[in-house]
């Protein structure tokens, strides 16, 4: 299945359309060290922005976000994936998706 707004990738191949945040927590989860070291995600369209989660040696977490067209780039160490899987969803709600209704008020 297609993806509407982003797809989740794993090193190891696993991939999930449009992942929820407890799908995301779950690919967080498979992580391990030499394999299946990073998560990405991308657009489903040709926008310019993605994020990543890669697994340190030391069993912390690198988490990349980048959204250029907004000016953003950060970069974090974290250890806490359910709290990396709940930033990133709400940050990847704040994307730019052409085509997705928006709320008005």
């Amino acid at each position: 299945m297609a993806a509407d707004y982003y797809d989740a990738d794993t090193e190891n191949g696993d991939h999930i359309a449009d992942p929820s945040e407890d799908a995301l927590y779950m690919l967080l989860q498979d992580l391990d060290q030499p394999d299946n070291t990073f998560v990405t995600i991308n657009p489903a369209d040709d926008s310019d922005w993605y994020a990543s989660v890669s697994l340190l040696a030391d069993g912390s977490y690198e988490v990349e976000r980048r959204d250029p067209s907004h000016h953003q780039h950060e970069h974090t160490t974290e250890t806490d994936i359910s709290a990396i899987a709940q930033d990133l969803t709400i940050w990847l709600a704040g994307r730019d998706h052409p085509g997705r209704p928006t709320s008005r008020s």
